[in-house]
């Protein structure tokens, strides 16, 4: 069972919002989806804060009258081409073994994740199958963390947790499981930047401070994009660049204006950078030429400088 009710909830409305051909009235989810308060007045308090954030959470809920209903009323659903991402182009047979793949594995611990189906999912499995099939899921283990940080982020309230030796105070954003792992992307009060941060890192528990509704999430969120220098399995160390005007604007877009700790007035800027991945990121500074120096930390200056000699005298 989800630790979290109102998580079950959200997820739940999201998976009937989805679920529909034809926009369902608030009364109609109720009954669908459960776990809301039986008074009314409860009830529409309850459902509009639901809905309030899922909408903060990028997801688009549309409200539109009812087809031959008389008098007139409106519902709400989700449109799938809104929703799903866009079709990568698989085959047939590449979409059923995505299918396949997705329908087999579930969260060891976590039920009610039809609102997390961004694939194409559906309730029932591979489309076509037949209903009696065998049951061929396996459990992935989920981060104990996992649960704690998907409540925090449907109530807006700030996270505390250690990562890295050093006590965080954290605005959740967005959670994803990329390449094996779970990230939690959101704003570092501590640091006072964006940052992503893997889950397996942390030390200890997750632990929700404060009151519901203590951030503003940033409008239209974005997927979480792991950058190639934090897809690494080493020690995270904060790299500082400066970056020269020729191509600071486009290297500020590229990383986020959040990276940025000074900029200079020739228009060059100093960034700064979680880097896991030491070899992507030796990569990333060479594809900005001249215009990038690594100004720390010494380590990883060094490593950078000393790779870059080795390519000067295996080209002499």
């Amino acid at each position: 069972m989800v630790a979290n009710p109102k998580l079950e909830r959200l997820m739940n409305l999201t998976a009937a919002l989805l679920d529909t051909r034809v926009p369902l009235t608030a009364e109609a989810l109720r009954e669908r989806v459960g776990g809301y308060p039986d008074d009314r007045v409860a009830f529409r308090r309850s459902f509009e804060r639901d809905k309030d954030d899922l909408r903060e959470m990028g997801i688009p809920i549309r409200i539109e009258e009812i087809p031959d209903s008389l008098p007139r009323a409106e519902g709400y659903l989700i449109r799938n081409d809104e929703y799903y991402l866009r079709d990568p182009g698989l085959t047939a047979d590449e979409l059923a073994a995505l299918h396949l793949a997705t329908a087999a594995v579930r969260i060891d611990g976590v039920q009610g994740l039809g609102g997390l189906w961004k694939l194409g999912g559906t309730p029932g499995g591979l489309a076509g199958a037949a209903s009696d099939s065998p049951d061929v899921s396996s459990e992935l283990s989920a981060d104990p963390n996992v649960v704690t940080l998907f409540g925090a982020m449907a109530d807006r309230q700030v996270v505390t947790f250690r990562y890295r030796d050093t006590d965080r105070e954290v605005e959740p954003h967005r959670l994803e499981f990329q390449r094996g792992n779970w990230y939690l992307a959101g704003f570092d009060r501590s640091r006072e930047g964006r940052r992503v941060f893997r889950l397996n890192r942390i030390d200890g528990a997750v632990q929700p401070v404060g009151g519901t509704g203590a951030f503003v999430r940033p409008e239209g969120t974005p997927a979480l994009q792991l950058d190639p220098w934090l897809a690494g399995g080493g020690d995270e160390v904060l790299a500082r660049l400066r970056i020269d005007a020729a191509v600071a604007a486009a290297a500020v877009h590229e990383l986020g204006p959040d990276t940025v700790e000074e900029r200079h007035d020739d228009g060059s800027v100093v960034v700064a950078i979680p880097v896991t991945n030491r070899d992507a990121f030796r990569t990333f500074v060479l594809g900005l030429l001249e215009h990038a120096e690594v100004l720390g930390p010494p380590e990883l200056r060094d490593a950078v400088v000393g790779w870059l000699r080795e390519l000067s005298a295996g080209g002499a």
